[in-house]
């Protein structure tokens, strides 16, 4: 935003610390000059030395006339002396205590140059603007943290995009050249290649109506989203030799329907799909405490370490380099099961089981307590 130049901060301060100081000075004249003045009279009254009464009288008997010569061009002088001290110290003063405040300055104009890893790092005991320096310090490395996500991110899109792009040039490239190729085999590899593109478009759209945050909350049970999750992929169990449990109790929840939904598929999806080649578990669970709610979905599967695990929900990260196959996924399940996590508060944890596999929990808040209705 273009502004027009003004006054700055440390002259503005410099001058109620002098205006200050010269308020202090005239109001300490004031009174002494109505405390003190006040009672010398204006006419000296002499006495006769030679009174028969014998009284002396010896010294200077001062007035008020003179008094005031006297003592206006000495306040004066304290007065200018007191303006000139108060710009001076004032303007040094403002400019230390305003110091701070230019590294701040320094730094965000860093910042919006591009470098996100530049610190302020303001030393000192805590005070107004050093909470202003560390909260400045920790939004620069929240910004570079999801600024880095997103480059990453961006690079894993362009690059698992480009792979069924590449792919159908190639089929259509063969089956150009060569006419003797079968077309329905062809054909029935660009359809799986051309849905899997459509499989990762979608998921990106997903994952970008997630972070918009642009959703209507309501009241949703979990327990009844995992028994229609648990319908829609039980062909899917079946097939793989999966057994899908469950337990728990009604699990009331406040958000978006449709994300919830999009999240416990993801979840049990995932654990299908990621588990033992056959007789396989999946258990999955739902909890209502008094503050939040708790989604657990556990199964069996190879071991893995707490360091994979921690990884398992950046974009396109997958626990084991495994040959695609129809179910194999886009790699943002997780992904967008953190995200869907976080734009309704809650919190994602991923623990890998001692036998093997995994153990997700998902706690989301629980839904406002309702007013009591009148009778």
């Amino acid at each position: 935003m273009d502004r027009r130049p003004g006054v700055s901060v440390r002259f503005k301060l410099t001058l109620s610390y002098a205006g200050f100081l010269m308020l202090a000075g005239l109001l300490l004249l004031a009174a002494v000059w109505l405390f003190l003045l006040r009672y010398v009279p204006d006419r000296a009254m002499l006495i006769n030395p030679d009174d028969k009464s014998g009284g002396s009288l010896e010294g200077v008997f001062p007035v008020r006339s003179a008094l005031l010569g006297v003592f206006a061009p000495k306040a004066a002088a304290v007065l200018a002396f007191l303006l000139v001290f108060g710009l001076v110290g004032g303007w040094v003063l403002a400019g230390r205590m305003l110091a701070p405040l230019t590294r701040i300055t320094d730094a965000t104009r860093v910042a919006a140059k591009g470098s996100l890893s530049h610190r302020i790092r303001l030393p000192g005991r805590k005070d107004e603007f050093r909470e202003l320096a560390d909260a400045f310090d920790t939004m620069l490395a929240r910004l570079e943290a999801h600024v880095a996500e997103q480059q990453r991110f961006a690079a894993n899109a362009s690059h698992e995009l480009r792979t069924p792009l590449a792919i159908s040039q190639t089929l259509l490239d063969v089956a150009r050249n060569d006419p003797t190729q079968d077309l329905d085999e062809i054909l029935d590899r660009l359809h799986t290649v051309n849905a899997r593109a459509i499989d990762l478009t979608e998921a990106l759209l997903l994952l970008s109506r997630a972070d918009q945050r642009s959703f209507t909350r309501e009241p949703v049970d979990l327990s009844l989203l995992v028994d229609e999750t648990i319908e829609t992929l039980l062909p899917l169990a079946e097939k793989r030799g999966v057994t899908l449990e469950t337990t728990g109790d009604i699990a009331p929840a406040f958000g978006s329907q449709a994300l919830l939904l999009q999240l416990t598929t993801n979840l049990v999806h995932n654990a299908i799909v990621h588990n033992l080649p056959d007789k396989g578990t999946v258990r999955i669970g739902t909890h209502a405490g008094p503050d939040t709610v708790v989604l657990t979905v556990e199964n069996s599967g190879e071991k893995l370490s707490l360091q994979l695990a921690a990884t398992l929900t950046e974009p396109f990260r997958r626990a084991t380099e495994r040959i695609r196959n129809d179910h194999a996924g886009v790699g943002l399940g997780l992904a967008i099961v953190r995200r869907i996590t976080e734009v309704h508060d809650g919190s994602l944890t991923l623990t890998p089981r001692a036998q093997g596999g995994l153990r997700v929990a998902v706690r989301l808040p629980a839904p406002p307590a309702l007013p009591p209705k009148d009778i």
